[in-house]
């Protein structure tokens, strides 16, 4: 399986160009899943698992990689799938995994290859599809001589139903001389993950602030040029944009780029909210021009990133 991963280190000159690379696999069934490859570490199959006492009912074991301890999650049973039976696990996969600064991994069946796509080519899921609470977006591949539907997990609710997030704000990160000013200033938060803007809205909303909610970058990029077509300033609408990385149609990369592309909203400030490695992507924010990068998910950075946005217009 080290051959389908073995270029993945090579493949960032994808990012920025509203592209990406999806992991294709099964999971014991006819069905096509898939996850983007950058948050992918290696695949391998299944290891002799040890069971955690104690653990949640979705996490089948614990595996010991090169001297480190990672938990397997049954992602048939993460997304209200049958899990899997035991006899099938000697032909399962695990997909090691790093998100939210965690690595862990996935259980599935056969893993099959690497295909190279446009965001443009990926749709959010219809409403109707019977696990779409677990979908940040759907798209269609050529396989087997049949143009097939592939189901893009959306793992950080996955992960959010085993490990719960915290959104508490530390006292110390509270900068009270500018605390009272955030309340009712509006952020923008883009992001395909219900669960993640979740975790946003449930942080900045202890200060007060007012969020408004978009699923990709050209909804974000839609509103605000709607609001310039108004007469609006972006500048006056909302205090920042707080954008995902990957997201069907627009990537966060693009949007910021579109962004800083048009000189009616060029200075908005922007933070790359993402569960993608920190090192990979401050090379990605210095790239593109966003202001901040923050790792999902922390909520006293996130206010850091907030009572700094807001200490820069005092200053002004």
């Amino acid at each position: 399986m080290s051959g389908v991963l073995a270029s993945v280190d090579q493949r960032t000159q994808l990012v920025g160009e509203n592209r990406l690379e999806l992991l294709i696999f099964k999971l014991n069934s006819m069905q096509l899943f898939a996850i983007n490859v950058f948050k992918v570490k290696e695949v391998v199959k299944l290891p002799r698992m040890n069971k955690l006492p104690g653990s949640h009912s979705h996490i089948s074991g614990v595996v010991n990689l090169r001297g480190v301890s990672i938990p397997v999650i049954d992602l048939r049973a993460a997304i209200k799938m049958p899990p899997a039976k035991a006899e099938a696990q000697g032909d399962c996969n695990l997909i090691i995994t790093e998100y939210n600064r965690s690595v862990q991994g996935f259980m599935v069946g056969e893993v099959m290859h690497i295909v190279n796509t446009s965001w443009k080519d990926i749709l959010p899921p219809p409403s109707s599809a019977g696990r779409s609470n677990y979908l940040t977006a759907i798209t269609r591949i050529d396989y087997q001589e049949a143009n097939r539907i592939v189901e893009i997990i959306d793992v950080e609710k996955v992960l959010a139903e085993i490990v719960s997030y915290k959104v508490n704000i530390s006292e110390e990160t509270l900068d009270k001389d500018v605390v009272s000013l955030l309340h009712g200033k509006r952020v923008l938060v883009v992001d395909d993950s219900s669960t993640a803007r979740g975790q946003v809205k449930a942080t900045l909303g202890q200060l007060g602030m007012e969020i408004i909610e978009v699923e990709n970058g050209l909804q974000a990029l839609n509103l605000l040029k709607r609001w310039l077509e108004q007469g609006k300033s972006v500048y006056d609408e909302i205090l920042l944009m707080i954008t995902d990385a990957e997201m069907p149609e627009m990537d966060g990369y693009r949007l910021t780029a579109e962004v800083r592309n048009d000189p009616r909203m060029a200075e908005l400030f922007i933070a790359l909210n993402t569960s993608l490695s920190g090192s990979f992507n401050q090379a990605m924010v210095e790239k593109v021009g966003c202001n901040r990068f923050i790792s999902k998910f922390q909520p006293d950075l996130l206010v850091d990133v907030v009572q700094q946005r807001m200490r820069e217009l005092i200053a002004k």
